[in-house]
């Protein structure tokens, strides 16, 4: 799973929506867009708060001397001291985020949804967006289907067509 900087309007958006239509939440006149605002700055500390964890893990690869393969071992490890959510717990930190945010947030009227149905309406609208990397790895793979897998001319081939799929998507970070 990963949040590219080119999805984050559009979950957001879809957020709002799907909370609004379930009837989880009231907004407040004319706030709908201070609402997306709100979501959209949670997904975003939280790509922020991953760069910074990533690269503090490889700070630490390179001082100690570690094999590079140890990466996300290291950068688990140092999101759990945080209490910071990676990998699969990703979605649900995020959906604790929001949630608070939506109880403080003076753009939202009222929390009807239980916090179960908040989760629910959250994790369903962010699962949809958040599988690009499966879709990008499908549309490479039909893509350069010509060359064999695991030579270097198609792992050249693979990262150049997925560089290239992610610019022309807007998921470049």
């Amino acid at each position: 799973m990963r949040l590219y900087p080119g999805k984050v309007t559009a979950i957001a958006t879809d957020m709002v929506q799907a909370l609004e239509q379930s009837g989880d939440i009231e907004i407040a006149e004319d706030m709908h867009q201070e609402v997306v605002l709100d979501i959209e700055s949670v997904l975003r500390e939280y790509i922020r708060a991953d760069r910074e964890i990533t690269d503090r893990a490889r700070d630490q690869i390179s001082r100690d001397g570690l094999e590079f393969n140890q990466v996300n071992k290291i950068k688990t490890r140092i999101a759990e001291e945080r209490g910071f959510g990676v990998g699969e717990r990703a979605v649900e930190y995020l959906t604790r985020q929001i949630i608070e945010a939506l109880f403080h947030s003076r753009h939202v009227e009222e929390v009807y949804g239980e916090d179960h149905a908040l989760r629910k309406t959250l994790r369903d609208t962010m699962n949809k967006h958040l599988h690009v990397d499966d879709d990008l790895d499908q549309e490479v793979r039909r893509r350069i289907k010509n060359l064999q897998e695991g030579t270097a001319t198609w792992e050249v081939e693979y990262h150049k067509v997925m560089g290239d799929l992610k610019r022309l998507k807007g998921l470049e970070s």
